[in-house]
C-alpha cells in the first residue's frame, strides 16, 4: 500500500485522502528545498571566501552556520517599499512568480527508486516548461519597477534565457534518444551499467560527454550565475531587475535563484551522471541509499557552480550571445545527428 492509498483508505475518502497525502508530499519536498537554500547560500559564501583566502561568515552560530537564518530574519523585519511610479500589483507579483516557478519543477525529480511526487511520462518536458516560466518573474519585475536599470536587466534576461533554452533543448534530445523516454526515473535507470557494464551515467559515454559539458555551462547561463550574471551586473545595472526591491520581495528572489541553482545541479546529476545510482555498478555500493548518492552529486555540481563564480570574470553581452547562438546551438544540433545516426546503426540496425 502506497502513502497516498493509506490516506485514501481512511475516513477522508478517495479525493480527501489524495489531497491530504499530496499536500504532505509537497511539503516534504518544498520545506527541505528551502532549508537547503539557506545552507547552500552559507556554503557559497564559504567557498568564495576560501578561494580568496578569507574566512567568510564566522560570527552567527558555530563557524557562522546560522548566518543565512540571521539574514532571513533581517529581511523579514524590514519594510517593503514600493516605488511611487511602479505598477504595484505586478511589482509584488513578480517575486512570487519567480519563487513559485522555482519550486514547481521539483514535482517530477526522482530522489530514489520510486521516490518521486509525480512520476509522469513527460517529466523532462514539464521541467523545460517550468524553467521557461522563470523569465517572466524577471521581465515583469523590470517593467513594473518603472526604472531604467531594472528594465535593461529585463531585456537582457529575456534574450539570455531564450538563447540558452534553445541549446538546452537540443542537448536534451540526445539524452532522450539514448534513454528512449522523457520520464526522469526511466532516464536514470537507463544509465545503470551504461559504460562497460560498470559505470553508471551517460556522462561516461564519450559520445554524450560533450553534451554533459554543454548542459553544465548552459545551466550556469539559465540560472544567470557568473560568468553569465548579466541580468544583475552591479558594475552596469546597480542590481539589475531587483534594484527597487527590499524586504521579503527581495528575499523571494534569492530563494528562487538558489532553488533554481539546486535544481540545475540536480538535473546535471539525474540526466548525465546516474542520479540516485552509485557511480560504479557494484552491488555493495547499492547499500547506500540512493538519495545520499544524489545529494553527493548535487554538492559536487554546486561546488563547481561556486568555483566558477569565484574565479571566472563576467562575460561581455556579445560574448554571451556568441557562445549561445554561434557555438552551443550548432554543436548541439550536430550532436543530435551524431547520436541519432549512431543509434540507428547500432540499436535499430538501419
Amino acid at each position: 500500500m502506497t502513502f497516498t492509498e493509506w490516506f485514501q483508505s481512511g475516513v477522508l475518502g478517495h479525493y480527501g485522502g489524495w489531497f491530504v497525502a499530496t499536500t504532505i508530499l509537497i511539503l516534504m519536498i518544498a520545506l527541505p528545498v528551502m532549508l537547503a537554500v539557506a545552507i547552500i547560500i552559507y556554503l557559497d559564501r564559504k567557498i568564495w571566501a576560501a578561494m580568496a583566502l578569507r574566512r567568510g561568515p564566522n560570527v552567527v552560530g558555530p563557524i557562522g552556520i546560522l548566518q543565512s537564518f540571521a539574514d532571513g530574519l533581517k529581511v523579514f523585519l524590514q519594510e517593503t517599499i514600493v516605488p511611487s511610479a511602479a505598477n504595484k500589483g505586478l511589482f509584488l507579483l513578480a517575486p512570487v512568480i519567480t519563487f513559485t516557478v522555482a519550486l514547481i519543477a521539483w514535482a517530477v525529480v526522482p530522489f530514489g527508486q520510486g521516490m518521486v511526487l509525480a512520476d509522469v511520462n513527460v517529466g523532462l518536458l514539464y521541467i523545460l516548461a517550468a524553467s521557461s516560466l522563470g523569465v517572466y518573474g524577471i521581465i515583469i519585475a523590470g517593467w513594473a519597477s518603472n526604472s531604467k536599470y531594472p528594465f535593461y536587466s529585463a531585456l537582457r534576461a529575456a534574450a539570455q534565457m531564450v538563447s540558452y533554452e534553445v541549446s538546452i533543448g537540443f542537448i536534451l534530445i540526445g539524452v532522450v534518444l539514448w534513454a528512449d523516454s522523457f520520464n526522469l526515473s526511466t532516464i536514470v535507470d537507463q544509465q545503470k551499467g551504461h559504460v562497460f557494464g560498470l559505470l553508471n551515467g551517460f556522462g561516461f559515454n564519450p559520445l554524450l560527454f560533450p553534451l554533459a559539458v554543454m548542459f553544465l555551462i548552459s545551466a550556469l547561463a539559465e540560472t544567470a550565475r557568473a560568468p553569465f550574471d548579466l541580468t544583475e551586473a552591479e558594475s552596469e545595472l546597480v542590481a539589475g531587475y531587483q534594484t527597487e526591491y527590499s524586504s521579503m520581495a527581495f528575499a523571494m528572489y534569492w530563494l528562487g535563484e538558489y532553488a533554481n541553482v539546486i535544481l540545475m545541479c540536480t538535473l546535471n546529476a539525474v540526466l548525465f551522471w546516474g542520479g540516485y545510482l552509485p557511480p560504479i555498478d557494484w552491488e555493495p555500493l547499492y547499500a547506500v541509499p540512493g538519495i545520499l548518492w544524489l545529494f553527493a552529486k548535487i554538492l559536487v555540481f554546486f561546488f563547481i557552480f561556486s568555483w566558477v563564480k569565484a574565479t571566472v570574470p563576467r562575460f561581455r553581452y556579445d560574448q554571451l550571445m556568441r557562445l549561445g547562438w554561434k557555438v552551443f546551438l550548432p554543436i548541439s544540433l550536430l550532436w543530435v545527428f551524431l547520436v541519432s545516426g549512431y543509434l540507428m546503426l547500432t540499436r535499430y540496425g538501419a
